[in-house]
């Protein structure tokens, strides 16, 4: 029960925090332009946070095997909350860099509360716990531009204030209400495993399953955030819609992956096989991806986003609990948090090939997407056949 209702607790921190983040993603490139931002800036501005956070992350996963979960979270949520104060006190675009560092350098709160999930779940329910925390993470990206639109009719500055006030927030629920779950002594801090190598950023990739689901994530996020570049240019070059229905229908994506992620009981119940699920989930993406690139009327490409958004949700449940289910307790945090670091190296590499590939067509972006997820499906039948 007690776990429980720190799951709960960690799952209002989660919608807190990507609900700061949710809120600042609309008006960005409009408040960076005050201060000199232009295309070429934002997606540097967008690189540095994902790079801080690759080398980042599973140094404070690593710490927080040693030190405890809680201290690292607070950090991690505390650092969020200045790097917010700061962009609406920026004067410059130094920095809106320096903010967007900080972010990275402290952005360990994904790793660190999927950590504290798997500290005290076990192998029946990880994925369900996985799947809720997810959804917390989602729905607070989803509301997230709706809200920073309305802040911004306040002032420019308004959306990064609010942003900070909900992140100082979720700092203090993390501090005052969360317990602990992994409790270290002087003895276990003194273990010379917890010191962290930036090798174990290639050795990981080795280990047979925990490596494949690693690279798998790596790969699939590649693929959702080529995607997401493919959907903004076939919307507006193609589809010819406003931002405002642009914005109904990234909502609606980030809604079908909530209900997926906690329809994640269901399937474990199911299909009784980690490894299936995923499998399942990524035939369904690569047939929506590519079905995308072959037309281009609204109706079909609205249902073929709708299924991706469907399965793409079961993605990070089924491999995150395929990962905790196969490392030791006493490394979760190092290999949670190398494996959020692999995702932000393929959030800033599938805009890169996305842009390259819209140099011939923008339905080969979707066709692009479908190939990393084809790539994903084949990899999946390295997984222990038991995960």
């Amino acid at each position: 029960m007690k776990a429980d209702k720190n799951l709960w607790i960690l799952v209002f921190v989660c919608v807190i925090n990507s609900l700061g983040f949710g809120i600042i993603v609309p008006v960005l490139y409009t408040y960076g332009k005050l201060y000199g931002l232009t295309g070429t800036t934002l997606g540097l501005l967008t690189a540095c946070f994902s790079i801080a956070q690759f080398f980042a992350t599973p140094v404070l996963g690593s710490l927080s095997d040693k030190w405890g979960r809680k201290p690292l979270l607070v950090i991690s949520l505390l650092g969020t909350c200045i790097s917010f104060l700061m962009f609406a006190e920026a004067r410059s675009l130094i920095v809106l860099f320096a903010a967007r560092i900080l972010d990275g350098l402290t952005g360990g709160n994904v790793s660190v509360a999927q950590a504290m999930v798997a500290d005290t779940a076990t192998a029946s329910n990880r994925a369900k716990r996985f799947g809720i925390l997810g959804s917390a993470f989602a729905f607070g990206f989803v509301i997230g531009p709706l809200v920073g639109g309305t802040f911004n009719a306040l002032s420019p500055q308004a959306p990064f204030f609010f942003a900070a006030g909900i992140s100082l927030i979720g700092t203090l629920l993390a501090a005052f209400l969360l317990k602990e779950t992994n409790v270290t002594t002087k003895e276990t801090r003194l273990n010379g495993q917890y010191n962290f190598k930036f090798s174990a950023l290639a050795t990981t990739l080795k280990r047979k399953t925990v490596g494949t689901a690693v690279f798998i994530g790596f790969v699939l996020t590649m693929a959702q955030f080529t995607m997401i570049i493919g959907f903004q240019t076939f919307s507006v070059d193609i589809l010819k819609i406003s931002p405002a229905q642009m914005g109904i229908f990234l909502a609606g994506f980030g809604v079908c992956g909530i209900v997926m992620q906690l329809c994640v009981p269901f399937f474990i119940k199911t299909f009784k096989s980690k490894k299936l699920i995923l499998m399942l989930s990524t035939i369904f993406c690569f047939a929506a991806m590519f079905l995308s690139g072959l037309n281009s009327l609204l109706i079909p490409f609205a249902v073929c986003l709708c299924v991706y958004g469907l399965f793409n949700g079961l993605r990070n449940p089924m491999l995150n609990a395929i990962i905790a289910d196969n490392i030791e307790q006493n490394e979760q945090g190092k290999i949670l948090g190398i494996n959020q670091s692999y995702a932000s190296i393929g959030q800033t590499l599938g805009p890169i090939t996305a842009g390259l590939t819209a140099l011939v067509s923008v339905h080969c972006i979707f066709f692009l997407s479908s190939f990393y997820i084809l790539i994903a499906f084949l990899l999946s039948f390295r997984l222990k056949s038991n995960s």
